[in-house]
């Protein structure tokens, strides 16, 4: 059973990863008609939704793409930022979703970022209590190291709506703004939808994590 989690571990975020690789790198190759770049799309949208006071700026990287709620800024890596494929009209509008929650508060959002200082701490010291549980054959520091790294598995589900939501938004403003004809919104979707997957793949990953945690420590309750 033990290994067979493992397993499923490993497995579970690859796949993902494979998926959203294979179409961000079909996406990418296929300009969309109106050729228009990331920083256009991302520009009209924020503009669209009274939040002309947001800045659009270029960031190093790739797939480094994401909204600094903190500083008002939506960061495009070059690739998205110059490009004007589909893959890049599909990101740039994901970030401008998350600016929108922002800006209207969307709860699960606001949940995450009031959480996210205490659960970085959290998953910071959390295998090392399971260590110091380990070396101390302390079955209460076990289980405090298990509850930590569970912390990390609430923040995943709480993100997960928070990107669902993102792309949600993303798919209906394209369509509204008429950025791509009805081939293209399907391409679009689909570009958003395995990049969705991801972050399912993740909260999958983490949970069987905590259950093979749970199991080999719990045995050791039993005994």
């Amino acid at each position: 059973m033990d290994l067979l989690l493992f397993l499923l571990m490993l497995t579970i975020p690859a796949i993902a990863q494979i998926l959203v690789s294979s179409s961000y790198g079909k996406y990418k190759s296929i300009d969309n008609e109106k050729g228009i770049a990331g920083f256009e799309v991302a520009r009209k949208i924020l503009d669209e939704n009274d939040l002309k006071e947001i800045y659009v700026v270029e960031t190093k990287g790739s797939l480094t793409d994401h909204y600094d709620p903190k500083r008002k800024v939506v960061r495009l890596s070059t690739e998205i930022y110059h490009g004007k494929s589909i893959a890049a009209l599909a990101v740039a509008a994901h970030e401008c979703g998350h600016a929108i929650q922002d800006k209207q508060g969307y709860l699960y959002m606001r949940f995450r970022s009031i959480i996210f200082p205490v659960v970085n701490f959290a998953t910071s010291i959390s295998y090392f209590i399971l260590f110091l549980g380990l070396i101390s054959e302390s079955l209460n520091l076990i289980w405090l190291g298990i509850i930590l790294v569970g912390s990390g598995l609430l923040f995943q589900i709480v993100t997960l709506p928070v990107e669902l939501d993102a792309s949600k938004r993303a798919k209906k403003l394209i369509n509204e703004l008429e950025m791509v004809n009805n081939s293209e919104q399907d391409s679009v979707n689909k570009m958003l939808n395995a990049a969705a997957s991801t972050y399912v793949a993740g909260v999958l990953s983490s949970a069987l994590e905590i259950l093979r945690l749970v199991l080999i420590y719990g045995s050791r309750n039993d005994d």
